[in-house]
């Protein structure tokens, strides 16, 4: 389901220029660092606060139950198709392409996994995702990689009942120069075969954020 929006927030991210800062951070080879090295590396941006370790049973089995929130994401198994509509720039115009995914729960249905195949600016593509709701954290929380790409996009965000749709924010980076931007993307749940995803993100010309992506998902018959 919305795993396979991630799919096409990595191609947006590939083909835009982010407007926020880069970050630069040195890599440290881990042969050269012990235990109490890495330990005092470990930044804490709170004051710790110690743990009820006799309420941490329970606490891991209600983090590893199933319920509604991974229910939902199992509706979606099976085989899709998907038209997808993307568009470089705000005023630019639109690139039409037809795709296929497919969904699967694993980690006993604690998961769905998407994987998705189609073309994208005339580019063979494919890519997969995996997609949970976080028990503790109260959200949906879903990772994507893809052919044309090296790198792991990762975004959250609250299911609203009302409206049927997940709102997913993130980060992505700008292969051009690196830095980073923020991007969105909204999935709604149509009908039990018929799905829609938005993807939003900054226009590379204006650094105004705009719709540039709409896919329409319908499952095969």
């Amino acid at each position: 389901m919305k795993r396979t929006i991630l799919a096409f927030f990595a191609i947006t991210l590939l083909l835009q220029a982010c407007n926020n800062e880069t970050k630069n951070e040195t890599a440290t080879d881990s042969s050269n660092v012990n235990t109490s090295t890495a330990s005092s590396d470990m930044k804490t941006e709170e004051k710790w606060v110690p743990m009820d370790t006799s309420k941490f049973g329970a606490a891991m089995q209600e983090y590893g139950t199933v319920g509604e929130p991974q229910k939902l994401l199992a509706k979606a198994n099976g085989n899709w198709n998907a038209q997808v509509i993307f568009w470089m720039t705000a005023n630019g115009k639109g690139d039409t392409s037809m795709s296929t995914l497919t969904n699967r729960m694993i980690m006993g249905d604690r998961y769905q996994v998407t994987n998705f195949k189609g073309v994208m600016m005339g580019y063979p593509f494919e890519g997969t995702s995996t997609t949970g709701f976080d028990n503790a954290k109260k959200m949906y929380t879903s990772s994507w990689i893809d052919n044309m790409s090296t790198g792991i996009m990762y975004m959250e965000g609250p299911y609203d009942a009302a409206t049927k749709t997940i709102t997913f924010t993130g980060e992505g980076v700008s292969p051009v120069d690196g830095r980073t931007c923020n991007v969105k993307q909204v999935y709604r749940f149509v009908d039990d075969n018929t799905h829609v995803m938005e993807m939003y993100g900054p226009d590379p010309l204006t650094g105004v954020p705009f719709k540039n992506m709409l896919m329409t998902m319908t499952r095969k018959k």
